[in-house]
């Protein structure tokens, strides 16, 4: 070792022998920074690749909210009226594509709602009163009647094998409205379903991953971030040993100055040091007023969790987090449906109500794009009495703010809402609209790997014109 090099790894704090300095480095950021090394490929293609980018035309949306229903919620008892379901109640079919079964009538009662008269039913009462901000696509399908690879479709592309999800997509195109933050956060994920690839970066650099908060068997308030707060150093100590860290990156990549790798983990350790100042206080929900709480449902019993969510949400695309995804999981009822669906919308109806009141009120929603939706939806015949089966050939999302008709219905399925019939929307058509909004266009938003331009929409995907304001 020479002498220059020697000098260099000595510890710049002299409370520490230089053994116990390199231990508590290889140690200090854990999983905000180490999180960024999943990968050995190039971490970024800029020196801050969160930067914001432009997009590839003016944008109508700035940012993306995805209030994710993970099990499959039924379309047919809540946004696609089909009264047809009412009057044929437990007769059996086998039209066309329709498996024979005995069709179980709608279990909330639908209404028309608002100006604009879309039928909402008394599942989401409080939503519905939003009526005229909501874009309801009617029409949606996708690939697989299953959970894990329908989830995995939606969130990546493709059902068959992990991709960059979509919101690792959207921050590598955009970046982050935020230095100090990730670009993109994920609340309450379910761990299975695919788990981690529901928002990671897959071969995209891993700076784009998704930052977890907790996952869906927990209480939000028992969410945790590794290593926000240094267990054994104070900030002026750690930045000390940050640059001591930084000091030893630097001297390796002068000498590999083609390995970008190098480049990316320092930019990582340096938002991993940002994020410990900046991201407590933006999950800190306690500074909100009673009023705001009372808003989203907080300190009820039923709404308290997934409202502590949406308002996290929200203070987190006020401080300028490009996509936040909050999830709500168990809606998959193959029986006890009506007692079942009717808990798992009591906890979210109000909350999302209130998350939009809250966004209009701030001058949010005009360019944040809101979007409602599970995996698939159920079907119009019973399972074991009060319960459907998978639907994947006929469903309903929604959408609100930036750049979306708002009052709209566009699609329709079938007379009992078993499968799309007038304009279809495909899952991937879903992506090439989301990313549409944002200014991107879907056949040139793309990562070279394994030898060809990788896309969020795979080789297929159209925007959904009949939707955009």
């Amino acid at each position: 070792m020479t002498p220059e090099l020697h000098r260099s790894m000595n510890p710049p704090h002299p409370a520490f022998s230089r053994r116990e300095w390199l231990q508590r480095t290889s140690a200090g950021f854990g999983y905000l920074a180490l999180s960024a090394l999943a990968t050995q490929r190039a971490l970024a293609e800029t020196a801050a690749p969160l930067a914001p980018k432009q997009p590839h035309f003016p944008a109508k949306a700035k940012r993306v909210l995805f209030l994710c229903m993970d099990g499959g919620p039924s379309h047919v008892d809540s946004f696609d009226y089909k009264p047809e379901l009412a009057k044929y109640a437990g007769k059996a079919i086998g039209k066309g594509k329709v498996p024979t079964g005995k069709l179980m009538a709608p279990v909330w009662e639908f209404k028309q709602r608002g100006q604009s008269g879309l039928w909402i039913s008394e599942l989401f009462p409080k939503i519905a009163t939003h009526a005229d901000k909501l874009c309801l696509i009617r029409s949606m399908k996708t690939d697989v009647p299953n959970h894990p690879p329908a989830f995995l479709q939606m969130h990546c592309g493709i059902p068959t094998a992990p991709r960059p999800s979509m919101g690792a997509w959207i921050t590598y195109g955009l970046g982050s409205m935020n230095e100090n933050l990730p670009g993109f956060v994920t609340l309450s994920p379910n761990p299975g379903n695919g788990g981690s690839a529901n928002y990671g970066s897959s071969f995209l650099p891993a700076i784009y991953q998704g930052t977890r908060i907790g996952n869906g068997r927990q209480p939000i308030t028992q969410a945790k971030i590794s290593n926000l707060a240094h267990p054994q150093l104070a900030r002026p100590e750690q930045r000390a040993q940050l640059d001591f860290v930084q000091q030893l990156n630097r001297a390796a990549l002068q000498r590999q100055p083609e390995n970008a790798a190098i480049e990316g983990l320092i930019e990582s350790h340096e938002l991993a040091f940002r994020m410990q100042d900046a991201l407590p206080s933006v999950i800190d929900i306690e500074s909100e007023s009673d009023t705001v709480k009372k808003l989203y449902g907080i300190g009820e019993t039923t709404t308290d969790d997934f409202g502590r969510q949406c308002l996290m949400a929200r203070r987190m695309l006020e401080a300028g987090v490009r996509f936040v995804e909050v999830n709500h999981g168990g809606w998959d009822q193959h029986r006890n449906l009506t007692e079942d669906h009717g808990k798992h919308a009591a906890a979210v109806d109000g909350p999302i109500s209130g998350l939009l009141t809250d966004l209009e009120g701030r001058g949010l929603l005009k360019d944040t794009l809101v979007i409602f939706g599970g995996e698939f939806g159920r079907t119009p015949y019973a399972q074991i009495d009060d319960g459907r089966d998978h639907n994947h050939t006929g469903y309903t999302t929604w959408f609100a703010g930036a750049g979306v008709k708002p009052g709209h219905s566009h699609g329709e399925t079938d007379e009992f809402g078993y499968e799309s019939v007038i304009d279809p929307v495909h899952i991937h058509d879903w992506h090439a609209t989301i990313l549409h909004l944002l200014g991107l266009e879907h056949t040139k938003l793309t990562y070279r790997y394994a030898g060809r331009d990788m896309r969020l929409t795979e080789v297929k995907g159209n925007v959904v014109k009949g939707i955009l304001a």
